[in-house]
C-alpha cells in the first residue's frame, strides 16, 4: 500500500472562492428586498443542505466546474488539492453556504470538464495508436552458446539465467545426456541435473566438487619433491578438520560440522554472499596453497584466491568432464538464436491502424490494468486514450484484483509507513488517486523506470508525465478494473 494514516499531504486548504459576476450583483440588489422577506426556516434548511453535500461518484462526472476558478487553484501553488476533493481519512470540508436565488439569478453556463476530451500526456503520442503487447510473442525456449559451441534448453536454461548466467556457472561445455539415472550437462561450473521427482525444485546442481576427491588420502607420502609436496598439500586438506584445531567462531571464522571443515577470511565472505550451501554447498577441504593460489573445495565447486586478488571459480565442471572423457565438441546450430538477453525482452507494442475513433464526450472514464502483462489502458467509452507499460505490486504487496473507483485525489503526498516489516518514506509522490480504502493508489512515480515489472507495495505506479494527464482527466468515481 502507499499511505499511513500518519502521511504528510503538503499545504493547507484555503476556502473556496467564489467568482460572481456583475449582473449577479445587479439582480441581487433587485431581488434584495424579497430575500429579506424569506422565512428563517428556509434560509436554514438551504445552509444545512449546502454543508452536508458529499460527492457522488455517480454524478462527479456531470458537475459543473467554473473553468476561471479550476484553473486559478491549479495555478496557486498553496493549493494542494481540489477543493472538492476529499482525501483517505479525512472529512468532506464544508463550505459557508451561498444564497440559492443569487446562483440561479447569474445563469452562468461554463463546460463540462468532464465532458471535454483532456489531450493523452507527450509520452502518449506514440504509445495512444499501440494495440498492446503482441499476444503471439514469446521468448525462446531454448538457445544456442557460441562460446562453446552448445545449447541450453528449458528448465536448464532458466536456471542459468536465473542465477547469473555465465558469471555463476560458466557456459555449457556438453550436450545433454543420461548420466546416473538424471539427465545431465556440464558447465565450465556446474553440472545442472534433472530430477522430475522433485516438483518442488526439479533442478538439482550437481556435487561436482565431491567427485573431485582423490581415490586415496595418505597420511603421509615418500619423498619431497615439490610435485609431490603440493599433491599431498591437497590431499591432506581433504581430511576432516582435527578437533583441536577448531577454534571459535567470529567475524573470520566459521565451522561446518556438516561436513568437518572450516571457512575463514575472503573465503568465507565469498561463500556467504554467494549463498552458502544454497550455491557451493558446504566446505570439503581446508584452504590450501600451491604456490601463490590458495584453494578450497566446496560440494559444488572449488573457489581459488590469487595473492593481493579477490576470490574466483575453478572451472571444475570442466575438469571433470575432461576426467571423465565426455564428448565437448561443438554441436550443430540449426535454427536455433545465439543467446541475447534481448530475446527475452518483450518487443514494442504493434502500431494499429492511424485513424482514430471519434471520442464520446459523454462516454465513462476508465481504467484497465492487467497484472500479468503490467500494461494498463485508459478509455473513454470504448476508445482508448492512452495505454502503456505500469508497475504493479511486487510479491508479497500484490496489487489486488477486482472493479474499483477513485474515491479521492492528491496533487501531492508523502508516503511513509511500515508494510510487511519494510518501512518506506517518499516524499512529494504526485498525482494521487486512490481507489481502495487500505491505501492502494494510481501514482507518478520518479524513483524508478522500471515499467513492465511489478516494483510498488501494491499501488499502480504511472510515468510521471502519464500520471499528470490523468490526474486531470480521470473524474472522482472513475472506474478502476483490475485482473489478471
Amino acid at each position: 500500500m502507499c499511505w499511513s494514516m500518519n502521511a504528510r499531504r503538503r499545504g493547507e486548504r484555503r476556502p473556496r472562492r467564489r467568482l460572481v459576476l456583475p449582473v449577479a450583483l445587479l439582480v441581487v440588489m433587485l431581488l434584495s428586498p424579497l430575500l429579506a422577506m424569506r422565512p428563517a426556516t428556509v434560509m436554514a434548511q438551504d445552509q444545512t443542505q449546502d454543508q452536508t453535500q458529499t460527492v457522488d461518484p455517480a454524478q462527479d462526472q456531470t458537475q459543473t466546474v467554473d473553468p476561471a476558478q479550476d484553473q486559478t487553484q491549479a495555478q496557486d501553488p498553496t493549493h494542494a488539492q481540489d477543493p472538492g476533493i476529499v482525501p483517505v481519512g479525512q472529512d468532506a470540508p464544508v463550505d459557508t453556504a451561498v444564497d440559492t436565488a443569487v446562483d440561479a439569478a447569474q445563469q452562468v453556463v461554463v463546460d463540462d470538464p468532464s465532458n471535454t476530451v483532456l489531450l493523452p500526456p507527450p509520452s502518449a503520442a506514440t504509445s495512444a495508436p499501440h494495440v498492446g503487447p503482441d499476444p503471439n510473442w514469446a521468448p525462446p525456449s531454448t538457445v544456442y552458446v557460441p562460446e562453446t559451441g552448445q545449447a541450453l534448453d528449458r528448465l536448464f536454461l532458466d536456471l542459468w539465467r536465473g542465477w547469473g548466467g555465465a558469471n555463476a556457472f560458466g557456459y555449457p561445455i556438453t550436450p545433454e545426456f543420461e548420466e546416473n539415472g538424471h539427465i545431465v550437462q556440464y558447465l565450465g561450473y556446474a553440472r545442472f541435473e534433472y530430477w522430475p521427482e522433485d516438483p518442488d525444485n526439479p533442478v538439482h546442481l550437481g556435487d561436482i566438487g565431491s567427485e573431485m576427491r582423490p581415490l586415496m588420502v595418505r597420511r603421509t607420502l615418500p619423498g619431497k619433491s615439490a610435485a609431490t609436496s603440493n599433491a599431498e598439500l591437497a590431499m591432506r586438506a581433504w581430511l576432516p578438520l582435527d578437533k583441536k584445531k577448531i577454534t571459535s567462531e567470529g567475524d573470520d571464522y566459521r565451522f561446518i560440522s556438516p561436513t568437518k571443515h572450516s571457512v575463514s577470511g575472503a573465503f568465507k565472505t565469498f561463500w556467504e554472499n554467494t549463498g552458502e550451501d544454497t550455491y557451493l554447498g558446504n566446505p570439503l577441504t581446508e584452504q590450501y596453497t600451491i604456490h601463490d593460489t590458495t584453494y578450497q573445495m566446496f560440494e559444488r565447486g572449488q573457489v581459488a584466491l590469487d595473492e593481493g586478488g579477490d576470490p574466483y571459480l575453478m572451472p571444475v565442471g570442466e575438469l571433470l568432464a575432461q576426467r571423465k572423457q565426455l564428448d565437448t565438441s561443438p554441436v550443430p546450430q540449426g535454427d536455433l538464436p545465439d543467446y541475447s538477453e534481448d530475446l527475452f525482452v518483450p518487443p514494442p507494442p504493434k502500431p494499429a491502424a492511424p485513424a482514430q475513433p471519434q471520442v464520446d464526450p459523454n462516454a465513462e472514464k476508465w481504467l484497465e490494468v492487467s497484472l500479468s502483462q503490467q500494461y494498463a489502458w485508459a478509455r473513454q467509452g470504448d476508445v482508448v486514450l492512452w495505454e502503456g507499460y505500469v508497475s504493479t505490486g511486487k510479491e508479497k504487496f500484490e496489487t489486488p484484483a477486482g472493479t474499483f473507483f477513485v474515491n479521492s485525489k492528491l496533487k501531492s503526498q508523502t508516503m511513509e509507513g511500515v508494510i510487511g516489516g519494510e518501512y518506506y518514506d517518499v516524499p512529494d509522490v504526485p498525482n494521487v488517486m486512490y481507489f481502495t480504502d487500505r491505501g492502494h493508489a494510481i501514482h507518478g512515480t520518479y524513483w524508478h523506470n522500471n515499467f513492465g515489472t511489478p516494483m510498488s507495495h501494491g499501488c499502480v505506479n504511472l510515468p510521471m508525465d502519464v500520471a499528470e494527464w490523468m490526474y486531470g482527466w480521470a473524474p472522482l468515481g472513475m472506474r478502476v478494473d483490475i485482473h489478471d
